[in-house]
C-alpha cells in the first residue's frame, strides 16, 4: 500500500517517465555493487593480537577451520619444538573449529583452543577491512566475551614446516 501511494506521488509529481528516471537511478547503487572487485577471502594466514603466533584459516567442507601456522618461540629450552600443556606440537595444531557462515560475513557458533590457557571458547570471527580479522572469544553468552583484531599475514610468510593433516 505504501509503495503505491509512493509511486501515484511520483508520477503525480514527475510524470511517467520522470518516475521511471527515478527509479532508475535508485537502482543505480545495486548495480554498482555487483561491479565492485570481490572482498578479501577469509582463508589466508592470520597475525595474532599478540604477535606472537599466527593461524591458517582454510576451509573444511562447508566450514572454517584453523591451524596453528607459525609461533614465535617454536622451540623450548631444550631445542624439542614448542608443545601445549598435553604435550602436542603447537606447530600446525588445530585451534579453531566448526565456523559456520552467518548474516553479514559473519562465521560463527565455532571453537577456539587457547593452549596458553588449556581451554576452549566459542568463537565468532569477521573481516573487519581487507587486512583485518575481528576474532571474539566467550563463554556460552557472547555478553560476557573478549575480542581481538588480527592482522593479515604478509604473503611471503615462513610457515610452520609441519605438514598439515588432511
Amino acid at each position: 500500500m505504501l509503495c503505491s501511494r509512493f509511486s501515484r506521488l511520483l508520477r503525480t509529481a514527475y510524470g511517467v517517465s520522470g518516475a521511471l528516471m527515478l527509479a532508475a537511478v535508485a537502482m543505480l547503487p545495486a548495480a554498482n555493487a555487483q561491479t565492485q572487485p570481490a572482498a578479501a577471502p577469509i582463508t589466508g594466514v592470520w597475525i595474532d593480537h599478540t604477535g606472537r603466533g599466527a593461524v591458517e584459516i582454510h576451509t573444511c567442507g562447508n566450514l572454517l577451520c584453523g591451524r596453528i601456522a607459525w609461533v614465535k618461540e617454536a622451540t623450548d629450552a631444550k631445542g624439542a619444538p614448542a608443545k601445549d600443556r598435553k604435550g602436542r606440537p603447537l606447530c600446525g595444531l588445530q585451534i579453531i573449529g566448526n565456523l559456520k557462515p552467518g548474516s553479514n560475513g559473519v562465521w560463527q557458533d565455532g571453537w577456539i583452543y587457547d593452549p596458553d590457557k588449556d581451554d576452549t571458547f566459542n568463537v565468532e570471527i569477521q573481516m573487519k577491512g581487507r587486512d583485518r580479522l575481528q576474532v571474539m572469544g566467550y563463554m556460552g553468552v557472547k555478553f560476557l566475551s573478549e575480542t581481538h583484531m588480527w592482522k593479515r599475514a604478509p604473503e611471503q610468510f615462513a610457515g610452520c614446516t609441519v605438514a598439515r593433516p588432511s
